[in-house]
């Protein structure tokens, strides 16, 4: 079981975080994750241009020092029975795709490469669809495993949005940046942190003395 990944929720849903587990002095939680609408159901990561609100946003909770983000990034594959009997099913897949900070930002890049020829070198198959078995012909491909360090000042949300797509055919290439175009799929989306301090209560006021 390698976990839910985005093809599980749904679209404008807001996934609250999970209760913290402490690991030494700092935490570590199931990142709270923010699908926008009209994003595509099948790789929630879709080439958005360098707009941060249109990406699938990331909170970031209080902190202090420098933050550790990790996911799986995944290719994404149409699956096809066909295609494996005439041995054209083989794909190569290099997806780019990055972090920005709220204020458009670019934090960081990660990059994922996999190839297909035969249904095993799919990394999961996803329940729903109406293909065989009830799985949907669109699944995940690869798994690549990203780390990367954010900022104490990153903010309270980071996004993440696709950037470039090649596919190598038998036939032929296609590289795919345009807007919308889906681009991968992430999961297991993961956030490190220190925690911050916790809110200060505010001194009351004094009343004021009725003496005279």
């Amino acid at each position: 079981n390698p976990g839910r990944f985005f093809e599980d929720y749904r679209l404008g849903e807001t996934i609250v975080h999970a209760v913290p587990r402490t690991v030494g002095e700092g935490g570590m939680e199931v990142a709270g994750i923010h699908i926008p609408e009209g994003a595509h159901i099948m790789a929630l990561i879709g080439a958005a241009g360098r707009d941060p609100a249109s990406g699938v946003r990331i909170t970031i909770p209080p902190h202090r020092g420098a933050v550790t983000l990790s996911f799986e990034l995944h290719n994404r594959h149409t699956y096809s029975e066909d295609q494996i009997k005439a041995k054209t099913a083989y794909r190569k897949y290099t997806a780019t795709i990055g972090v920005l900070s709220m204020d458009n930002t670019l934090v960081d890049r990660a990059v994922i490469q996999s190839e297909f020829r035969q249904a095993g070198d799919l990394f999961d198959r996803i329940a729903g669809g109406a293909g065989p078995g009830g799985v949907k012909a669109v699944a995940p491909s690869g798994s690549e495993f990203i780390s990367m360090e954010l900022p104490e000042d990153i903010g309270t949300e980071v996004s993440v949005l696709g950037e470039k797509l090649t596919v190598v055919r038998p036939d032929g290439t296609d590289v795919f940046s345009s807007e919308g175009r889906p681009v991968a799929t992430i999961s297991n989306v993961m956030i490190e942190f220190r925690p911050g301090p916790a809110p200060r209560n505010p001194t009351p006021a004094r009343k004021p003395s009725g003496r005279r």
